[in-house]
């Protein structure tokens, strides 16, 4: 099977590391698409043996770049087209459909309940998303949580699949030796107490808590893993509450390869430097970052995490579902400092998610999808293919 993927930007967000793993999983000749922002993640892609292409869109309304993706998809002659991410969706799947490909599936990495990828949820973001949505043979959730969304939106049950996200759980094994050379890089003494976070350096993470969290404790660092427009207001915010010389911002790293050169540490290296992972985002798709903190056995303190909530709580002891706001982080990252223990053992969770499960997960659907005769989920096709799932579990408490 030959599968074109389409993604709005390959910088190092969730989406974008999901799919380079996907990737490396999938047993299905590939390519990419990115629209926009050939980052990071593009360059670990080709590394990896994929081909990229950059589309060079110049802007969300840029009209130029629907004609050049349908020639792209009609001269690669592929058997179905997979999007990812809000632009690239309501482009993709229609060029997929103009350039005559009928088996389209698209994947809702970030869909909150008042914001998609950082924009506001308006009347006509959901009246495009949904428009376009029907051109498309299926749309997969990573989460029962966006599943449940997209439903409430009006997207058809049975064009609704569930294919959590996954990671590599042996790439975020915790290595002593790790943990001390990356806390020699960066200058932090091996008795710190170090809170740590990783993400898009983007208003909708709220990140600003961490470090309001952070300057009201003394005794402890925060090292923040990711890059974006906040990273100046955060630092300021640091120095006028005395603590800049406590909140290493290290910038955009990769979740997958291994150091190299003069760079402090990978995501993994830099989980093992941290003693607490904490994440203050008030609405989160998934929460891979959790996930992978978890793997490296760290306790969790975060507000919402739907690959955590809607499990049972003995699948991951180590995480502790927390109010939103400043004084609520600053309670419970209090306690982890007094109460400092060695890692954590790696729950249940965390195996839950692996990316082959999910890999197989996504290639059951593509066999579906592409297989002769009535489309997968088409108008007036028959049910969508049936993947295991486990209920979620609501508990405020967690």
């Amino acid at each position: 099977m030959r599968v074109l993927h389409i993604i709005t930007g390959l910088g190092a967000g969730g989406a974008e590391q999901q799919l380079r793993l996907l990737l490396r999983h999938l047993p299905a000749r590939c390519d990419v698409v990115t629209l926009t922002n050939p980052g990071v993640v593009a360059h670990g892609i080709r590394a990896d043996g994929t081909r990229v292409t950059h589309l060079g869109m110049r802007s969300n309304r840029d009209a130029s770049a629907l004609p050049r993706l349908v020639r792209l998809i009609r001269t690669g002659g592929y058997d179905l087209v997979h999007t990812h991410l809000y632009r690239a969706c309501v482009f993709g799947r229609t060029a997929a459909r103009l350039a005559g490909v009928r088996s389209v599936v698209a994947t809702e990495h970030s869909l909150g309940a008042s914001v998609m990828e950082g924009r506001p949820l308006t009347r006509s973001v959901r009246a495009l998303y949904l428009a376009t949505e029907r051109l498309g043979s299926a749309t997969v959730a990573v989460s029962a949580t966006i599943a449940d969304r997209l439903r409430a939106w009006g997207v058809p049950a049975a064009r609704v699949h569930l294919v959590p996200n996954g990671i590599d759980a042996d790439r975020f094994r915790f290595d002593p030796a790790a943990r001390t050379a990356a806390r020699t890089r960066l200058g932090i003494p091996e008795r710190d107490f170090v809170v740590g976070g990783v993400g898009r350096l983007v208003p909708g993470k709220q990140f600003d808590v961490l470090v309001r969290a952070v300057a009201g404790l003394p005794q402890a660092r925060l090292v923040l893993v990711g890059e974006g427009p906040e990273r100046a207001p955060l630092r300021g915010l640091a120095e006028r509450l005395g603590a800049a010389d406590r909140v290493h911002l290290l910038g955009e790293r990769d979740g997958i390869v291994e150091a190299t050169g003069d760079r402090p540490s990978d995501i993994p290296q830099l989980l093992a430097a941290m003693d607490v992972f904490a994440s203050a985002s008030t609405e989160e798709s998934f929460g891979l970052a959790v996930v992978e903190a978890l793997a490296s056995g760290l306790p969790v303190v975060h507000v919402t995490c739907p690959a955590v909530d809607e499990l049972p709580l003995s699948a991951a002891p180590g995480a502790r579902r927390i109010g939103p706001g400043t004084p609520a982080m600053t309670a419970a990252l209090r306690e982890h400092a007094v109460g400092w223990r060695p890692r954590l053992p790696v729950p249940p969770a965390v195996h839950r998610y692996g990316i082959a499960r999910s890999a197989d997960r996504l290639m059951a659907l593509y066999e579906r999808t592409a297989a002769p005769g009535p489309g997968c989920c088409l108008p007036g096709a028959g049910p969508a293919l049936d993947l295991p799932s486990t209920p979620a579990v609501s508990d405020p408490k967690r």
